[in-house]
C-alpha cells in the first residue's frame, strides 16, 4: 500500500473528520403524555410503549 511522503498536519486531518458527526435521533410525541420521546423507546416520563404500560414510573 502506498504511504504518504510527508506527515499531514493536525488541522488537515481534523477538517477531513468534520463531517463525522453523530446526528440526533428522530423525536416523536408520546401518545399518552405528549412529551418528546426517541422513536422505538419506552417513554421515560410515563412508561408507555405502543399504548401499553411497560415500566412503572415513580412520580
Amino acid at each position: 500500500m502506498p504511504l504518504p511522503k510527508r506527515q499531514h498536519s493536525k488541522t488537515r486531518g481534523r477538517t477531513r473528520r468534520t463531517h463525522w458527526k453523530v446526528s440526533v435521533g428522530s423525536l416523536r410525541k408520546c401518545p399518552q403524555c405528549s412529551k418528546p420521546v426517541l422513536s422505538h423507546r419506552v417513554c421515560p416520563f410515563c412508561g408507555h410503549y405502543k399504548g401499553t404500560q411497560i415500566v412503572a414510573v415513580k412520580s
